[in-house]
């Protein structure tokens, strides 16, 4: 038993060392460029998947394997590692720094949920449309990690409301002119019984549920890089807090629900609002990058075409999502829960709603660097927009040149600017900055909005060499000419309509990404369907797009992204939970999917026609 004990302490080990030993004969028995690709291509395939060795130390492995079986330079394959979409993230970074930095989020966050109220049904909808705006632009788990907090907080509210009321608040009464008709003493000591349970909790240690190895300090720290920018060290409640939760008696069972439903809902919604902008995550960019190296004549994806066709996406599955939470968590009784009438509220939602606006109230009013970012948030949307926009010439037409302008160009320049503009109003005698950093302002008036640790903070480097590894891949595809014998590998497919080859590439890369990393599946799959799409005579992005966001629809379990074990850890929810909504979740995205990729995204892409750039590709065999 000690042996298999310590084999199985070894597995990895010994995986990182048999797998490239096993496929070995491969390019010794057949040493062709074709082969020797193909044993680089799967001895990074299986690290990815099995996460045998972290994500981005697997990507370095065509560095050194290609010019060791001569398939390209050295000089060649560290030229893929940086690309045109590295900039476009370090400039979209710089913005998620300022914003976070200044809690424009916060602010953003809790004013929406003011607006939607504290009905359970429009707290989960405010809580999820909040949730999906935030993750268009600040990566999923940072937007999870950050939403979480605020949500947690109303949950606790509602806990110790319900067991302060004795479960005798289901009863309505006339909803008071103003907050003071709530007494003094109720409000008191439910703030009493809130202070306790916070207290207890900070008594529990904190335990770390990552892929990482254990702190000296103890704190949970995710830093995983499962398909969202940029990934952020996040504090993960322990497992002891986990159980005495699910332990623990709520007021009652439709309580219990409320923060299920609460809970599963922020995580899918950040989910769906990665998808809209081509930066919401990183297997985004991936295929952006791959798709324009692999066809430089196919100027058709940019982020207005794509947030065209993606937004639509993404507001069918928000209310869908919705939908189907409510129905599986809250019921059918939309009347009860969806209610916006000031008439009939509960004690407890006039309670939940003292606390969100006591929550809102701590953050003060708008500050001058929130008044910044949020110019700059807007400026930079605006240029990415106009810049080739496709109906009417862009502001790139002023230009002589052309094609030299991109959407980097824009994101760069913006955060070169935040690093130079100073956090303090001009011409002001006291600073204007909020909380924890209103020290850094006082001390330097020439503060700038964000600094290099700032930036260094969020930056994730490690996607940014997954991305690479991902480039460096398809480089040596091109120059070996594997993806042309894959194509001819799949042309038995032929007799399958468009439709059916995108459904089934859809159903498989969202079974794989349930148990293997968003960026290494994508990366994976990529190029074969690319080289499928060319044998097949399809338009590549027929079944690119719809698998491109397929593949972050891994939501049903809590390894399946950060997003998902940040909600699980909180207690509310067990895995037969997720398993259950997510399954639901998944079927609803493949369905309105496979819908945009049927009806507007047709003309928007023209994808009845094999285009042009498709077959020059397809002629010359240049990936």
């Amino acid at each position: 038993m000690d042996v298999f004990k310590k084999l199985w302490m070894a597995r990895k080990l010994i995986l990182v060392v048999f797998i490239p030993l096993s496929l070995l004969p491969l390019p010794l028995i057949h040493p062709t460029s074709e082969a020797c690709c193909a044993y680089v291509l799967m001895v990074t395939a299986v690290y990815w998947v099995s996460e045998a060795v972290p994500l981005g130390a697997a990507a370095l492995v065509p560095a050194f394997l290609y010019p060791l079986f001569g398939v390209l330079k050295s000089s060649e394959v560290a030229a893929e590692y940086c690309k045109d979409t590295t900039l476009l993230l370090m400039g979209v970074i710089c913005l998620a720094a300022s914003i976070e930095k200044w809690n424009l989020h916060k602010r953003i966050a809790l004013r929406m949920v003011m607006i939607a109220g504290a009905k359970p049904g429009m707290l989960v909808l405010g809580f999820m449309c909040c949730t999906v705006f935030l993750s268009m632009w600040l990566s999923n788990t940072s937007t999870t990690a950050m939403v979480m907090p605020i949500a947690e907080a109303v949950l606790q509210q509602l806990i110790c409301t319900g067991l302060a009321d004795g479960h005798v608040d289901s009863e309505t009464a006339e909803a008071p002119e103003d907050d003071s008709a709530v007494s003094d003493k109720e409000e008191n000591f439910d703030k009493n019984q809130l202070e306790l349970l916070y207290r207890n909790d900070s008594d529990c240690t904190k335990q770390e549920l990552s892929t990482g190895d254990e702190g000296a300090n103890g704190l949970g720290l995710i830093r995983h890089t499962n398909g969202h920018l940029p990934q952020v060290a996040i504090e993960i409640p322990n497992v002891k807090r986990v159980r005495t939760r699910r332990d623990s008696q709520y007021p009652t069972k439709k309580d219990h629900m409320i923060c299920k439903c609460l809970s599963l809902s922020i995580t899918y919604a950040a989910t769906i609002g990665g998808l809209i902008t081509i930066t919401g995550t990183s297997t985004n960019l991936i295929f952006a990058e791959q798709f324009n190296t692999r066809y430089p004549d196919a100027k058709v994806i940019n982020f207005g075409t794509w947030f065209i066709f993606s937004f639509p996406i993404a507001i069918i599955m928000l209310v869908l999502t919705w939908l189907w939470l409510h129905f599986l968590f809250l019921g059918c009784n939309f009347r009860e829960t969806c209610s916006w009438s000031k008439k009939r509220k509960t004690r407890r939602e006039m309670l939940s709603e003292m606390r969100i606006q006591e929550e809102y109230a701590k953050l003060g009013p708008i500050s001058y660097p929130e008044v910044v970012t949020a110019v700059f948030f807007i400026l930079m949307t605006l240029l990415w927009f106009t810049r080739e926009p496709g109906f009417v010439p862009g502001w790139t037409s002023l230009f002589e040149k052309k094609g030299y302008r991109t959407d980097a160009t824009v994101s760069v320049l913006l955060g070169f600017l935040l690093f130079l503009i100073p956090a303090r109003r001009p011409f002001s005698s006291s600073s204007s900055s909020s909380s924890s950093s209103c020290r850094d302002t006082e001390s330097d008036p020439l503060a700038p909005m964000i600094t290099w640790k700032d930036f260094q903070k969020l930056m994730p480097w490690e996607i940014v060499i997954l991305v690479g590894g991902g480039y460096a891949l398809a480089a040596g595809c091109k120059v070996s000419g594997l993806s042309v014998w894959i194509g001819r590998q799949l042309e038995p497919m032929s007799g399958l309509p468009p439709w059916a080859v995108t459904l089934l590439a859809c159903l498989l890369v969202s079974a794989v990404t349930e148990f293997a990393s968003n960026p290494a599946t994508l990366t994976v799959f990529l190029p074969i369907l690319s080289a499928l799409s060319e044998t097949l005579q399809i338009n590549p992005l027929h079944t690119l797009i719809p698998s491109t966001m397929c593949v972050s629809f891994g939501v049903m379990l809590p390894v399946g992204n950060p997003p998902n074990a940040i909600v699980f850890s909180y207690g509310h929810v067990k895995i037969s939970d997720m398993v259950k909504a997510g399954f639901g979740v998944n079927l609803i995205g493949v369905a309105v999917v496979m819908l945009a990729i049927t009806t507007w995204g047709v003309p928007l892409f023209d994808l009845n026609e094999f285009p042009a750039w498709a077959v020059a590709r397809n002629v010359t065999g240049i990936l």
